[in-house]
């Protein structure tokens, strides 16, 4: 099962033409296409799907996604960390 994960853009930069970005997810941070969400911003919050962020999301919202998920645990699952 893929989940959408939501996480703040850190950084924002272009690698061989394409709009990439620093995303935080809690504590950990990954790398994600920028390029389905032009409007985005550093600070913006974004749902990330397998390494593309597909959509910009209210920052009380995803803070409260991400409380669940870490409160669950499966905050480095999702965001591909391997615990074991």
């Amino acid at each position: 099962m893929c989940l959408a994960v939501p996480g703040q853009i850190v950084e924002a930069h272009e690698v061989s033409g394409m709009r990439m970005g620093t995303v935080r997810f809690g504590g950990i941070t990954r790398e994600a296409n920028l390029d389905f969400v032009p409007e985005a911003q550093c600070g913006d919050y974004v749902i990330v799907h397998v390494g593309f962020a597909i959509s910009r999301l209210d920052a009380e919202e995803a803070e409260r996604t991400l409380r669940l998920f870490e409160e669950m645990g499966a905050l480095a699952d999702a965001a591909g960390e391997d615990d074991g």
